[in-house]
């Protein structure tokens, strides 16, 4: 990432996305909603091993999203399609993809707000409050073990800082930002699912 500021182009990208959420008129469209989902990626990779498993699925169900925004134009419409082919909850479907995707959304929102309210460098009890919010409810017991046993090989906050080409000021303005772009943007996902009866705990 030599030189790159990742999260400059990730708050960027989820503000064009909230601004959309925002209009209220506007359906967010599959294809930029994955390009922003794909600047996301590199971040899991900063976290090292404890974060290994997210990275992986979460990069695969990115591209999913990706190949399927050539085909589907919006989220909404990408829901219905599965449920007109009774598909939604089937393994690889894009619903199920996008739900995947969403909490990984969610897990660096929690994250970054971890980061941002706890004191020293260690990004352990930050890393490990995201983990049990977000995906601890959703694995077995074996990847949670995994995952604890991970969080002592964290990077700390000044390395991963470094890795993102930021120091501690401007970081938390990038974080901030991204925070606030993607609630509203994890909220209408959520509500996606909720209002065609599908829910989000599977």
């Amino acid at each position: 990432m030599a030189n790159e500021k990742p999260l400059r182009k990730i708050s960027q990208a989820f503000k064009e996305l909230e601004a959309d959420v925002n209009s209220q008129t506007a359906e967010i469209e599959v294809a930029p909603f994955s390009s922003a989902c794909s600047l996301v990626s590199p971040l899991f990779g900063c976290l090292g091993i404890a974060f290994k498993f997210a990275e992986i699925d979460y990069v695969a169900k990115v591209h999913d999203l990706a190949e399927a925004s050539k085909s589907i134009s919006t989220l909404p419409v990408l829901l219905d399609r599965d449920i007109e082919g009774d598909s939604v909850r089937k393994a690889g479907s894009h619903s199920r993809n996008l739900l995947r995707v969403k909490r990984g959304l969610d897990m660096v929102r929690v994250l970054f707000e971890q980061i941002i309210v706890t004191k020293g460098n260690s990004l352990k009890d930050a890393a490990s409050k995201a983990y049990a919010q977000v995906f601890a409810p959703h694995h077995g017991w074996v990847i949670r073990k995994a995952v604890a046993a991970g969080m002592y090989a964290l990077p700390t906050k000044e390395q991963l800082l470094h890795k993102l080409n930021e120091d501690e000021n401007s970081a938390s303005v990038q974080m901030q930002n991204y925070i606030a772009a993607s609630t509203p943007l994890i909220l209408y996902i959520d509500q996606l699912f909720h209002s065609r009866k599908l829910g989000v705990d599977w």
